[in-house]
């Protein structure tokens, strides 16, 4: 069995590997290609489930801090401040790409430009913005227990098994000429 640190790397490891396919397929288009609309939908119902998870989580901690924290002083306010924009912000651009998933769904390849819009200002946002922040991440290392982090998770079993059967649909429909770049 493996343990919930691992489970989530895990997850994480599948996370960056589908928004690095996107942000490749972005930059590099579907140039008219009506085979990588599929590749686009599993993208989008990818994303609209593991963003789920993560935001959840993030709201979570967000919470858990304001709950255990002595005082909030300025300090402590400025990181949850930040961390309230950032999922915010990650929020109205994956409601963007989930319309123009759907759109997609609707439309067929006639959609494909507006998914690949929606989903530049996403992956630009993410890489802006999101993973490790300084000031709540430090904040839950100091406060929370290892009880703390399984609750703020929210690993369940099902949910992994839906975003592994999410992650590969992406997989599968990866377009045979879409061109990746390593990434730092």
């Amino acid at each position: 069995m493996t343990t919930l640190q691992e489970r989530i790397a895990g997850e994480r490891r599948r996370l960056r590997s589908v928004r690095q396919k996107l942000s490749a397929a972005v930059e590099q288009t579907a140039r008219g290609n009506a085979d990588w609309a599929p590749f686009y939908t599993a993208v989008g119902d990818y994303m609209e489930a593991a963003m789920e998870r993560l935001h959840a989580q993030d709201v979570k901690m967000g919470d858990m801090i304001r709950a255990k924290v002595e005082q909030v002083d300025a300090k402590v306010q400025q990181a949850l401040d930040e961390l309230d924009e950032r999922l915010a912000g990650n929020q109205q651009r994956l409601d963007e790409l989930l319309k123009a998933r759907d759109a997609l769904r609707e439309q067929g390849a006639a959609a494909v430009g507006q998914f690949e819009a929606a989903a530049k200002e996403f992956t630009d946002f993410i890489v802006r913005n999101m993973g490790h922040h300084g000031g709540t991440t430090d904040l839950a290392g100091k406060l929370f227990k290892p009880a703390d982090w399984e609750f703020m998770a929210g690993v369940s079993d099902e949910a992994m098994a839906h975003e592994v059967k999410l992650y590969e649909k992406v997989e599968t429909a990866t377009p045979a000429d879409l061109e990746l770049k390593e990434e730092s």
